[in-house]
């Protein structure tokens, strides 16, 4: 029973690891803005410059640690690797959740949203296991005893897992768990179905009892159906408080505002166009790649000149920056203004292009895999 125990044990802890890794080595660039938030939590915003590389690192040794362990390779230093890892993710799940400074661990990235005492109990959970295994760890026996060939299955992971992080970093996620993945339509994602509820609060007034200098805090429901407001020694000091009590429906896109430089709102005309178009995101112009606008800068005039095809730019940029930036490479594309949330949910590439048609996601491309006008035209714009 031990042995199967600690088999059943090894097998949840390295499946667990690897199936972690792999999950946001499928998106590194958005685990590396998770970091980012992890970063300025803790006052160490130079690394942000890092993060997904530091991102792409976690993700192999994740992968690694989960791989030896099901191979029973160095059990001592895997083990030991495994439970400074999980440590450390508790420690982070733990601040996450006590103090509600990032709403969400990235755990398993998009796939799987967690909330934050949700990662912490599942770490805790994973920190109880790797315990056991180290405890145990004379138990884990290597299914190939040849140092070479354990050096060569390791090399074979270390190398797969590396690759795969920066393949997709350079591309785009194998598998997009995001709302603007290909074939959603965005203004559907935007409503609120009718008949859903919206999130319910209450509005809570701070109450001062002035003869006997007693405190409470009371609902606004309270405070009319006990009828506190009659008695003249109540009184409500300072101003009252908004407080969700219960969450309602929230559509998966719902941050999603665009506009120009003066405020207008064009969020409607734009993601609603019934003809082809192309969105241009590029949410830093400061690091966004000149070279690869300036690449979608011609396609965005051949599309107009032979088909009629609007092109938009979208960035977080200042005006000001736009403007500066915008002048400097000739854009043909108009540019409009949104919150750097979406426009990083939109396509993991500064810049990257959508191809959108009726409010829906034909296509999209990284700066590095965006076909060629004529490829475009044959394969969309011809038909």
């Amino acid at each position: 029973m031990r042995k199967i125990a600690f088999n059943i044990s090894k097998i949840i802890v390295g499946v667990l690891f690897i199936f972690s890794g792999l999950i946001k080595a499928n998106d590194p660039l958005g685990f590396g803005y998770k970091l980012q938030e992890y970063f300025d939590v803790f006052h160490m915003s130079f690394l942000g410059g890092m993060a997904t590389g530091i991102a792409i690192l976690l993700c192999v040794l994740e992968i690694v640690l989960g791989a030896l362990l099901l191979l029973g390779f160095w059990a001592k230093k895997v083990t030991a690797g495994l439970l400074a890892i999980i440590i450390f993710f508790t420690f982070l799940t733990f601040v996450s959740a006590a103090f509600k400074v990032v709403t969400s661990c990235g755990c398993f990235g998009d796939a799987i949203p967690l909330t934050p005492w949700q990662s912490f109990s599942k770490d805790l959970v994973l920190l109880v296991l790797i315990i056991y295994l180290f405890v145990n760890r004379n138990l884990i026996q290597p299914i190939v005893v040849d140092p070479k060939v354990q050096q060569i299955l390791l090399a074979v992971v270390l190398l797969a897992s590396t690759g795969f992080g920066i393949f997709t970093y350079s591309t785009l996620p194998v598998l997009d768990f995001l709302p603007y993945k290909i074939g959603a339509n965005i203004p559907e994602l935007m409503k609120i179905p009718e008949g859903a509820k919206g999130d319910e609060y209450a509005i809570m007034y701070n109450m001062h009892n002035k003869k006997t200098g007693e405190k409470k805090v009371m609902s606004d429901k309270d405070y009319l159906k006990t009828e506190i407001w009659k008695d003249e020694n109540w009184e409500i000091t300072g101003d009252p408080d908004k407080v969700l009590v219960k969450k309602g429906y929230e559509p998966k896109i719902k941050d999603l505002q665009i506009s120009d430089a003066s405020g207008t709102d064009y969020t409607k005309e734009l993601i609603e166009n019934p003809y082809y178009n192309f969105i241009i995101v590029a949410y830093n112009l400061n690091e966004t790649n000149d070279g690869a606008i300036a690449e979608f800068n011609a396609l965005a005039l051949n599309a107009a000149e032979q088909y009629n095809i609007r092109t938009v730019l979208l960035t977080s940029s200042s005006a000001s920056d736009a403007a500066v930036f915008s002048k400097q490479m000739k854009l043909f594309a108009e540019v409009f203004y949104a919150d750097a949330v979406p426009l990083k949910s939109m396509v993991r590439s500064n810049p990257g292009v959508l191809l959108l048609k009726n409010g829906v996601v034909i296509n999209k491309w990284h700066y590095h895999t965006m076909p060629s006008f004529d490829k475009l035209a044959e394969k969309y714009f011809n038909k």
